[in-house]
């Protein structure tokens, strides 16, 4: 198996020898959104156009903010990664669900919602960034629950997704979200929830 295996890799570099040599891809295009350019604002109205539920609140008034979405959705048994700040779920009545162990798909599926951060949010696309980190916990649990309450702080919001992408750690898993899992059927009707949370609460919180 070997002795094909370099086989084939040798025939490639033959087959590379020839090729031209590399070209520089410029890369001058603007990184930025215009200077002025209100980026928290933006991201409200963008997320809000992918029909998720955008919830500006303070670090002080989060709890608040999360119980009141918790009891209009009837949501009382909530996933959890392993290391969620408890700040955001103090005094709140509901069933932390912890994903550690790490849960299983039909467990997940049965729960009422998950709570996660982020690593940034993109203003200009109005898309959070996940990439699995201590608030955020593994791909599986922000998709499968039907209800996805994320936290965002202003200081995560970029303008750009070339901003973005320069603080993203490119080797971590990453998923991007651009409102509730949406898709439409053969005759354009849209369908939520098919392929993630049908239901999505954004809570942006200054300080």
């Amino acid at each position: 198996m070997e002795d094909a295996r370099a086989a084939v890799l040798a025939r490639v570099r033959s087959s590379l020898a020839d090729r031209p040599a590399p070209v520089a891809i410029p890369r001058d295009y603007e990184r930025s959104l215009p200077p002025g350019t209100d980026i928290i604002e933006l991201f409200v109205e963008r997320v809000r156009d992918y029909r998720a539920t955008v919830h500006p609140t303070s670090a002080a008034g989060l709890p608040a903010s999360i119980a009141a979405v918790l009891t209009a959705r009837g949501a009382t048994r909530l996933a959890t990664p392993a290391r969620i700040p408890d700040a955001w779920l103090a005094g709140i009545q509901v069933e932390r669900v912890v994903d550690d162990p790490p849960l299983a798909f039909a467990d997940l599926d049965r729960l009422d919602g998950v709570i996660t951060g982020c690593a940034v949010a993109i203003a200009e696309t109005g898309t959070i960034v996940l990439d699995g980190g201590p608030d955020q916990g593994r791909r599986a649990i922000s998709l499968l629950p039907d209800l996805h309450l994320c936290v965002v702080m202003v200081d995560q919001i970029v303008g750009s997704v070339p901003e973005a992408l320069a603080r993203i750690e490119p080797r971590r898993p990453q998923t991007w979200i651009s409102g509730p899992s949406a898709t439409s059927d053969i005759e354009l009707q849209r369908v939520e929830g098919v392929h993630g949370p049908r239901l999505l609460d954004v809570f942006v919180v200054e300080g």
